[in-house]
């Protein structure tokens, strides 16, 4: 998160370069949440989902398809030129993005790593059907960015040109940079959550002890 939210990317973000942001983006949404699950014991958030009003929430949004509908639909309208440049020309929205970016990916991350059992992950199946669904959730959005024949964002198009790079060439990177973390994220993500689902099961099909040889007696 701290390498998100300043120092060269940051700026470069904020000033420079779509890609840049774009990388920003990802860092919010496919970095961050995972490391902050994984790194959140249960017993943290249990007192706070023992609250009736938060646990029904928290129930309903992490709903795998609910959770997979906000995710993906917030993303994708936050990358309109509308609101893109919204948040670009406004530093207070430009944070809210931010927040937002983070909170629904922690939700749409929720299934695959709760750390609670009373907001429970998928089953393995649905895990790996989840994680290919979100691993091309986003194609519509890489390709407009990517395959546009002009610069979509406005604010880019003025920015300073740096190291000769044009506004078009700049918008084409960050759809490839989009998609290239999109898959080095899920496709380990789809790996993993595979093996354990094949271990799992091969140690359950696996007997817990080998009867003894009873001596022949006859």
């Amino acid at each position: 998160m701290l390498l998100a939210l300043s120092g060269p990317v940051h700026e470069l973000a904020d000033n420079y370069l779509f890609s840049a942001h774009m990388g920003q983006h990802i860092l919010l949404t496919l970095v961050v949440p995972p490391m902050l699950l994984l790194g959140t014991p249960g017993w943290i958030l249990r007192p706070i989902i023992t609250i009736g009003i938060i646990y029904r929430v928290a129930h309903f949004l992490t709903v795998p398809l609910v959770a997979f509908l906000l995710f993906n639909s917030i993303f994708a309208v936050w990358h309109f030129p509308v609101f893109y440049e919204g948040a670009l020309l406004n530093h207070e929205i430009h944070i809210i993005e931010h927040l937002i970016f983070i909170a629904v990916a922690v939700i749409v991350w929720w299934p695959i790593l709760s750390p609670l059992p009373e907001l429970p992950r998928l089953p393995y199946p649905g895990q790996l059907l989840y994680l290919v669904l979100l691993s091309i959730a986003q194609t519509p959005l890489f390709a407009t960015i990517t395959f546009s024949s002009e610069p979509i964002y406005s604010f880019y198009e003025a920015a300073p040109r740096l190291w000769g790079i044009s506004p078009l060439v700049d918008q084409q990177l960050g759809g490839i940079i989009m998609k290239v973390c999109w898959m080095v994220v899920f496709l380990p993500s789809i790996c993993i959550v595979f093996l354990r689902w094949f271990y799992r099961e091969e140690n359950e099909g696996r007997p817990e002890f080998q009867p003894a040889n009873k001596p022949d007696l006859a």
